[in-house]
């Protein structure tokens, strides 16, 4: 966030972080689709593998989580992703929150 000290900084800047803000939520929509996508694909590796392998059942499912090891590393780091986006648009909005608060305080101050 920027060091804000006049009305129209603060109006930029809260400007600003709604621009950042409808970049996020337009990120993390894309993120979350990716995460669904990475999810299916591993459903269906690990299925697919399951289902071609001869054994008990426990060790078939052992194979078929270790032939998916590499495509549930895939989901795993679209996970964090999601995670990351989520986490700055928190920031975001905490920041929103924040400028805010100084324009309350910036009108409080000119009216005495």
């Amino acid at each position: 966030m920027q060091t804000t000290s006049s009305p129209t900084q603060i109006i930029q800047e809260l400007q600003r972080l709604i621009q950042e803000n409808q970049r996020g939520n337009n990120a993390l929509y894309d993120a979350e689709i990716e995460l669904a996508d990475a999810e299916a694909e591993l459903d269906r590796v690990e299925n697919k593998a399951f289902i071609a392998r001869d054994g008990t059942v426990a060790d078939r499912t052992a194979l078929a989580r270790l032939e998916a090891n590499e495509v549930r590393l895939k989901r795993d780091l679209k996970r964090i992703e999601r995670d990351r986006i989520k986490q700055k648009i928190r920031a975001i909005e905490s920041a929103m929150t924040a400028t805010q608060t100084m324009s309350k305080m910036l009108d409080l101050e000119s009216r005495i």
